[in-house]
């Protein structure tokens, strides 16, 4: 049997690393960057538009799919692959963003969180082991083990206490049911979260702790949360340095394509984030020149393609005007036709960079997309 994770090849000049992570539902190429379908759905597509465009695998969340339609429902279809009808590669998060973004309707413990739903107010409870067995019962073929994501800025003695618990509650969900298990007719397999804060020594000791339970893959947590730009990038160069070469390593929730290319540039393996599809539904797509306002006015009578070097069904078959058309007049269409875009393009970047670090060109490859990518200052 193949091992879970292979790296093919590492940028000399930089961290950059390609390789493959085996899943029993199909091969993950690293990088790779992971469209978000929250409720098991990423928002206006059906999973053969996103088989169509290259996604390798998808995001969904624990707390939205506990929350409804319940992880019982999804593991008495056989599983989210089942339910929804997707046949690739499935991680599923654990909820601890949710449970920071909430943080009005939360209680932290020992124990678990305690928590009230955003639907309605229900109250619930989730220990560390519910976590895994709610995942086990979704059926991803990643899972992350329950985690805090600190807000930023965090006081020293507030992220020290969070730290040591999070590396806790990994413990617990380790013993739950181990590394890699199988609770439908596949392998699942559990990651650590990396947390600290802002805080190195808190990082390191971390890293140290998660390392020291040998997961299958590392996710790196709690950035990306509005610390300083640079001070992301920096934690995640350290981090993905600490973590071990032969395993996969997650930066949750990062972000721009320029970070992308940047925490690539740092060793990191697997991305996912809302802002593809977020923005296309807002209007906002991205291209190889930067991000464009489809909204604006300037595009009422623009006939050209969005991006006349993308490869997307939008740009092969609609102009600007059309587009900026459906979105002014609040058609479905118009989010679903952004949509696309937007996941191409950031699927086809993750494409292209691990195709220039296979043939040893990561650096050329990098500075040929700043020069001609022009970034917001916003």
């Amino acid at each position: 049997m193949k091992p879970f994770f292979e790296l093919l090849a590492t940028c000399p000049d930089t961290g950059a690393r390609a390789g493959v992570i085996h899943t029993d539902h199909g091969d993950i190429p690293t990088p790779n960057f992971m469209p978000v379908g929250t409720q098991a759905t990423v928002k206006t597509l059906n999973a053969e538009q996103l088989a169509a465009l290259g996604t390798d695998v998808m995001l969904s969340n624990t707390y939205h799919l506990y929350l409804r339609p319940g992880t019982g429902l999804i593991n008495q279809a056989g599983g989210i692959h089942r339910f929804m009808g997707w046949t690739r590669p499935v991680l599923t998060d654990s909820g601890g963003f949710q449970v920071y973004s909430l943080s009005d309707l939360n209680k932290i413990r020992e124990e678990g969180v305690e928590f009230r739903s955003h639907l309605d107010g229900s109250k619930h409870v989730l220990s560390p082991e519910d976590v895994v067995n709610a995942q086990a019962e979704i059926g991803a073929d990643i899972i992350m083990p329950l985690d805090e994501c600190m807000p930023w800025p965090c006081e020293k003695s507030y992220a020290e206490d969070s730290t040591a618990r999070t590396s806790r509650w990994a413990r617990r969900c380790l013993d739950t049911r181990g590394g890699v298990f199988e609770h439908h007719d596949y392998r699942q397999f559990l990651f650590g979260i990396v947390q600290g804060s802002t805080y190195e020594d808190l990082r390191r000791q971390s890293v140290a702790e998660l390392v020291d339970m040998d997961f299958p893959g590392y996710s790196i947590g709690g950035l990306a949360v509005g610390e300083p730009k640079q001070q992301m990038l920096d934690l995640t160069e350290l981090t993905a340095g600490l973590l071990p070469k032969e395993k996969p390593r997650y930066l949750m929730g990062v972000g721009f394509p320029e970070d992308l290319i940047r925490c690539v540039q740092r060793g990191v393996d697997m991305f996912d984030c809302v802002m593809p599809t977020r923005n296309a539904r807002k209007g906002t797509l991205f291209t190889r020149e930067g991000r464009l306002v489809i909204k604006n006015a300037s595009y009422a009578e623009d006939f050209d393609a969005v991006d006349e070097q993308c490869g997307c069904p939008t740009c092969k078959n609609h102009s600007r005007a059309y587009l900026r058309h459906l979105l002014h007049v609040k058609e479905l269409l118009g989010m679903q036709l952004a949509t696309l875009h937007n996941l191409y393009f950031y699927l086809d970047l993750m494409r292209g960079l691990r195709k220039a670090i296979l043939e040893g060109r990561f650096p050329e490859h990098r500075d040929a997309f700043f020069r001609d990518y022009r970034m917001a200052t916003d």
